[in-house]
């Protein structure tokens, strides 16, 4: 990086490009001194689609960012997410190598690899390797265990892989708007660092990013992720419902459903009237903001009705004594934390980033939770000396680079 006291977080989502600059702040908080916002061209589902526009994207927000900082960047933290995520639990065993039996960082990082040994499908790359706990000579629940003494160490990990291509084509985007990667993370990942409290961590709770193309999720107890998964549905299927339900245009859509959705119908008093638009210039016309809500409520249940069966399949949703915290776009909507609780049964909240100073009250909706998580992510690699992921399996980047050698 050109600058060692500058992060820089990228998210690339499907309805739009955030890109937040931090510098080391005095209060020992990362300092937002820049932000960019554009909307996201050329992705769907978290997928880049278009190339070129992904690309003039993603440098028109850095420009932007960087005119308001008043610095150029050269490298960032980069989101991914979309429907090709998959993740997995595995474990892993060594014997310790010392003779006197103490276990050291290499042990550690033996055993983590042990842990990575997994048959995966030619088209898939291992994302992230994140361990849960280790165990040493069958003492399990440990979160540390350099320095001790054990015969034989195991670990629990999470491994979260995406699709090769899906990753490259991100790599690729933000290469040729003229920046480095240093790291690809996962976007719910780099939310539960701006969003979740280390007793919400410990006790159990479900992090939902209600996202623009997909729903990402990640569940986290005893202090360590459990689970991710993916619902690939979003708030561009809420516009276009309406935009089909109301014959308006999907522009006219999105700025209608911000400003008058509900996900709860009996929320909304059935006198109050709205204007809607018509398709190619025809007659504006009034309905109540009632039968907005009556279009936006079943498509809204069905995406957290999927979540709970996707958490439920995965045998976690047992561990979320804190509930369930919402971000992403979709979280803003009036009755969409009434609605969540409806169905998950447990108790919600709205996720807002913290942890910044600087320009915080600018990145304080839960729109940049990704971007402001990326940078908490990103300086917690660089106060621990593990630019690139640390315990991130490399050989994504490695791949990556080696294939683009010949075009970049």
């Amino acid at each position: 990086m050109a600058d060692e006291n500058r992060i820089v977080g990228l998210d690339i989502g499907t309805t739009k490009i955030a890109a937040i600059i931090s510098e080391a702040g005095e209060t020992g908080r990362p300092k937002i001194v820049g932000i960019g916002i554009r909307p996201s061209e050329g992705l769907k589902r978290g997928l880049v689609i278009n190339l070129e526009k992904t690309v003039e994207s993603v440098a028109s927000a850095v420009e932007d960012a960087e005119m308001m900082a008043g610095v150029k960047v050269d490298s960032v933290y980069a989101g991914i997410a979309g429907d090709h995520i998959r993740s997995i639990n595995s474990r892993g065993v060594i014997a310790v190598s010392r003779s006197d039996h103490e276990i050291t960082p290499t042990d550690v990082e033996k055993v983590i690899e042990a842990a990575k040994t997994v048959a995966l499908p030619m088209d898939r790359e291992i994302i992230h390797v994140l361990p849960q706990e280790f165990t040493v000579d069958e003492q399990p629940g440990i979160k540390a265990p350099i320095g001790m003494v054990g015969v034989r160490l195991e670990t629990e990990v999470h491994i979260v892989t995406g699709a090769v291509t899906a990753a490259q084509n991100i790599y690729r985007g933000v290469k040729k708007a003229g920046l480095e990667v240093e790291d690809l993370v996962l976007q719910p990942l780099a939310s539960s660092y701006a969003l979740l409290s280390p007793d919400e961590e410990e006790l159990g709770v479900a992090l939902i990013d209600l996202g623009g193309g997909t729903t990402d999720f990640a569940v986290f107890f005893d202090g360590s992720i459990r689970h991710t998964g993916v619902v690939g549905l979003g708030g561009k299927n809420v516009t276009n419902d309406i935009a089909i339900g109301l014959r308006t245009p999907v522009d006219q859509a999105e700025e209608i459903k911000k400003t008058y959705g509900s996900a709860l119908s009996s929320l909304v008093d059935s006198d109050e009237m709205i204007r809607v638009p018509g398709v190619g210039g025809g007659e504006p016309k009034e309905i109540s903001r009632n039968v907005l809500a009556s279009i936006i409520e079943p498509r809204m249940e069905e995406i957290l009705s999927l979540t709970l069966q996707e958490l439920k399949k995965s045998n976690h949703f047992d561990l979320l004594a804190t509930g369930i915290v919402l971000t992403g776009g979709g979280s803003l909507m009036e009755g969409a934390v009434e609605l969540a609780e409806r169905i998950f049964d447990v108790p919600v909240r709205t996720g807002k980033p913290t942890g910044i100073s600087g320009l915080e009250e600018r990145v304080s909706s839960p729109i940049y939770s990704t971007g402001v998580g990326l940078i908490l992510y990103g300086w917690e690699q660089f106060k621990e000396g593990r630019s690139g992921g640390g315990l991130k399996a490399k050989g994504l980047f490695r791949k990556m680079k080696n294939m683009l050698t010949q075009y970049l």
